[in-house]
């Protein structure tokens, strides 16, 4: 009898260990703060910088140059292209600054061109390491250069210069 008078007690005990959240880190974990992140390889010599920790608005997040995002549409017309296809498109982490795709139409770091909607930006490939078809991530520099809404998945063009 006794014994069944422990048994709630030993629930609600048990109770406690089910609260924690599912987020919290381990204790003694390390825990890296969000700016101290390892940056993106680029072809970009002067990268933008990162965006501050305490980001939380689209300009704030938006790092990339007025002369970058101009760089980016003097698309040369006659410059020869080689066509990767089409891919449904993203928005990628916007702490990672620059004008980039994330695809897995590549195998490399490359250059490239993205067209949306008969606007076209110079971007910077990137491998994202999926599957062919599995989608890609665009920068959000990338983004407003071309004009596409950042709650969109658009479908884009890519090429390879």
């Amino acid at each position: 009898m006794r014994i069944l008078l422990l048994i709630p007690a030993f629930a609600l005990a048990a109770c406690e260990t089910l609260q924690t959240p599912a987020t919290a880190t381990a204790p003694g974990a390390a825990v890296t703060p969000a700016g101290a992140a390892a940056p993106a390889p680029t072809l970009d010599p002067t990268p933008p910088p990162r965006p501050p920790a305490a980001a939380r608005t689209v300009d704030q997040f938006d790092t990339t140059s007025a002369e970058d995002k101009a760089e980016a549409l003097a698309v040369k017309a006659d410059a020869p292209v080689k066509d990767l296809g089409t891919t449904l498109a993203t928005l990628g982490p916007p702490a990672e600054p620059g004008i980039w795709l994330k695809t897995p139409l590549v195998d490399a770091l490359t250059k490239g061109r993205v067209s949306y909607n008969g606007k076209d930006a110079n971007v910077e490939l990137r491998p994202s390491g999926g599957a062919a078809g599995s989608g890609s991530q665009i920068s959000l520099a990338a983004m407003q250069t071309l004009g596409i809404p950042l709650t969109e998945i658009a479908e884009v063009s890519v090429s390879m210069e």
